[in-house]
């Protein structure tokens, strides 16, 4: 059966709407190249990003507006070092505690919006967007130490070449998380070094060369449920969203248990 033949990620994009939301630094006392920076990061997406002083608010903070009510707030101090200050490195290759992982509220806030991102060297921050939001969703699962995390890597040698990746993978393994992996072997059609408790899927229709997704069931229905769904659209070029909505996410899920 030919890919185009065969269901797709692709459509979890189909019919949604995305939220009309903004992001507004407020009071800012940083430099202009940090407001700068921030615009950068979502130019061209249905985000919005501008600035305002206001009274009685704190100096440099950064809010996430939805029909002019503030669905959140952080530090502009966090937003600079999580996001606009670094590179995917800091969470791709480096060491680090996954469970310590700070991503802002404004940056999570985004949930539902569909981003169309641009991974090195058209942009350095687009993608980073993407693995930030991948780590927040791979924490949550292991903070609820239970419940099932499914996610996909397009290749598994990623797991030999990104060690910031395997050592969450590691953690997500020894915690109560049953943990499945999806990606292509090999160019040899080897297997990288397998993590214990972890299930390894391998194929190579559409969704195994093209799509980035990280999905969080829990084994409570009433406890956060979360997915990010991203799809290759051309070279280094993606369509990402992510979602909280319980419903969603159990769709994802089962999509991804039956087609890959």
């Amino acid at each position: 059966m030919s890919d185009s033949a065969q269901p797709s990620l692709s459509t979890f994009f189909d019919g949604v709407e995305s939220p009309a939301r903004s992001l507004v630094v407020v009071n800012r006392r940083e430099p202009n190249a940090v407001q700068n920076l921030l615009r950068s990061a979502f130019d061209g997406q249905s985000v919005t990003v501008s600035e305002s002083e206001l009274p009685d608010v704190d100096d440099d903070v950064v809010i996430v507006v939805e029909d002019g009510d503030i669905v959140a707030a952080s530090p502009l101090e966090d937003v600079m070092n999580a996001f606009l200050l670094i590179n995917s490195d800091t969470y791709i290759t480096g060491r680090g505690n996954a469970e310590n992982v700070d991503v802002p509220n404004v940056l999570t806030a985004l949930d539902d919006v569909v981003f169309d991102l641009r991974g090195y060297p058209v942009s350095n921050k687009e993608k980073l967007l993407l693995i930030l939001i991948s780590r927040h969703i791979e924490q949550l699962a292991l903070q609820t130490d239970s419940g099932r995390l499914r996610s996909t890597f397009q290749r598994l040698s990623r797991f030999d070449d990104e060690r910031g990746t395997r050592d969450v993978y590691e953690a997500l393994a020894a915690s109560g998380v049953d943990v499945h992996v999806y990606g292509q072997s090999g160019r040899h059609g080897q297997i990288p070094d397998e993590i214990p408790d972890v299930t390894v899927h391998t194929g190579t229709n559409a969704d195994y060369r093209r799509s980035w997704c990280v999905v969080f069931v829990p084994e409570r229905p009433t406890d956060d449920h979360a997915a990010l769904v991203a799809v290759e659209t051309g070279p280094n070029v993606w369509r990402g969203q992510w979602t909280y909505d319980a419903d969603r996410v159990r769709d994802i899920d089962q999509y991804l248990d039956t087609n890959l």
